[in-house]
């Protein structure tokens, strides 16, 4: 009797630890919700790089060259990074000569943007880094150049929410580049991740996007390319002031000052930390607890 209990414990625990695993490892989170997620990135992030094995030379030729050269007809694009982590891809631009646009890169892990932000430092103003949720976005309609978000729709708490933002943001002929998760992982994540087909139709249909082509990136990912129907002068590289809706008043009217910026409309501030980061998604859930 009691060589069946101790049998049926340790199978208890197995099972436990594997559902466990499953959680926090394989879906990082995401069926507990989104302080979980956030909770999880901010543990690993001085570790993530490290974890993740970023190598310059595989950066350079996967993600900026090819971006490079799908925006070469711009001059000096304005990109908007969503879940930028610790700064891959805007590290990744920044390092090519090519490059001579603007990055705004949000995340809704704090401490993934401060790794973001020492790397990020020597690029000075041509880099934001806001932390914000991608849900919604604080950015006028048709303000981005290109716009990417990558290895993160399947970690968001809306995926098509997060898609639908990403091209209202997005100017006419401006460039979409997304990931899609494959293999099994993805079939552990029901719910939350895409079938290639699956996304390339909504894509092209309640999203509105044209030119989808999904071609393989690594062994857990397909790269998404993607265009917005519709011709539209590029943004160019503006400043962030020139772009960024005010949390509370939603008017692009927003100005640094001495470690934060100040809306001239209705004089709210947004703190800025001393890391550089902006502090958005603070003020934001502040306006939206005064309405």
């Amino acid at each position: 009797m009691i060589a069946w209990w101790i049998v049926g414990l340790a199978a208890g625990l197995v099972a436990l630890g594997l559902v466990l695993y499953w959680l926090l490892v394989i879906t990082e989170g995401v069926y507990l919700g989104r302080r979980a997620v956030i909770w999880l990135y901010d543990l690993y992030a001085t570790r993530y790089d490290s974890i993740k094995q970023y190598d310059p030379e595989t950066e350079t030729y996967f993600l900026a060259r090819p971006l490079l050269d799908r925006l070469s007809h711009v001059r000096a694009p304005l990109l908007l990074d969503v879940a930028t982590g610790t700064g891959r891809l805007p590290l990744a631009l920044l390092e090519q000569p090519a490059f001579q646009g603007r990055i705004v890169a949000l995340d809704l892990s704090r401490k993934m943007l401060n790794v973001a932000a020492g790397k990020l430092a020597p690029y000075g103003e041509r880099v934001a880094l806001l932390h914000q949720r991608a849900e919604a976005l604080p950015f006028p309609d048709e303000t981005f150049d290109a716009v990417t978000c990558l290895e993160a729709l399947e970690f968001m708490m809306d995926p098509p929410g997060v898609l639908r933002e990403l091209a209202r943001v997005l100017r006419p002929g401006g460039l979409l580049v997304l990931t899609n998760r494959q293999g099994r992982d993805a079939r552990l994540m029901p719910g939350q991740t895409y079938r290639h087909d699956a996304l390339e139709q909504l894509l092209r249909g309640s999203i509105g996007m044209a030119q989808v082509e999904i071609q393989p990136w690594q062994v857990d990912y397909r790269i998404v390319w993607a265009v917005k129907p519709g011709i539209a002068p590029a943004a160019g590289p503006l400043s962030l002031s020139e772009i960024w809706r005010c949390p509370r008043c939603e008017a692009v009217d927003l100005v640094p000052v001495d470690g934060a910026w100040r809306c001239l409309t209705c004089e709210g501030l947004v703190a800025t930390g001393a890391d550089g980061v902006i502090e958005a998604e603070r003020a934001a859930a502040e306006a939206r607890r005064l309405h």
